[in-house]
């Protein structure tokens, strides 16, 4: 599962194949800041967003999961492609 860290939050994001192969679907968790350093605020735990979507790949899906991951922290900012 991909991590990215925006400011002090923390979002995990993939790709998870759906029963039966029968595409993917995208899945988000986002984590916040907590006043101990071993762990982590859970404020989106971890399930299936776009979930009417079904994605033809792997990466599609993980892209979607980012992209609404990052919509959920900033929701005014332009969304770049993972570098």
């Amino acid at each position: 599962m991909p991590i990215e860290q925006i400011d002090d939050h923390e979002i995990d994001y993939s790709g998870v194949a759906l029963e039966l192969g029968e595409g993917w679907a995208a899945q988000l968790a986002v984590y916040g800041p907590s006043a101990n350093p071993m762990h982590q605020n859970s404020l989106f735990p971890a399930q299936r967003v776009a979930v009417e979507t079904v994605f033809g790949s792997e990466a599609e899906a993980a892209a979607e999961a980012r992209r609404i991951g990052l919509a959920m922290l900033r929701p005014q900012a332009e969304v770049a492609p993972p570098s």
